[in-house]
């Protein structure tokens, strides 16, 4: 019963976390828009920053701190900016 639980806990996680990723990456984004140069730049780096604000509240909503917080939000960023 108590791994029938985990598992129910787990499942439900990773769907909220999925739930929060955007729609596509910023990568992604800046393809579709053709952006190079100093607009690709600047869009980047936008991107990363609103992406860090909200995996760290979504960190926080979670109550992780410590590593489990670095973790998940390093993860969170990475998957959110599309990194390589």
């Amino acid at each position: 019963m108590r791994t029938l639980v985990v598992a129910l806990a787990l499942v439900a996680g990773a769907s909220i976390a999925h739930a929060q990723a955007p729609a596509q990456s910023c990568q992604a984004q800046a393809q579709a828009k053709k952006l190079a140069g100093a607009a690709l730049n600047s869009f980047m780096t936008k991107c990363q920053k609103d992406a860090s604000a909200s995996c760290d509240k979504a960190a926080a909503d979670k109550k992780l701190a410590g590593a489990a917080k670095s973790s998940f939000s390093k993860k969170c960023v990475s998957d959110a900016v599309g990194s390589k």
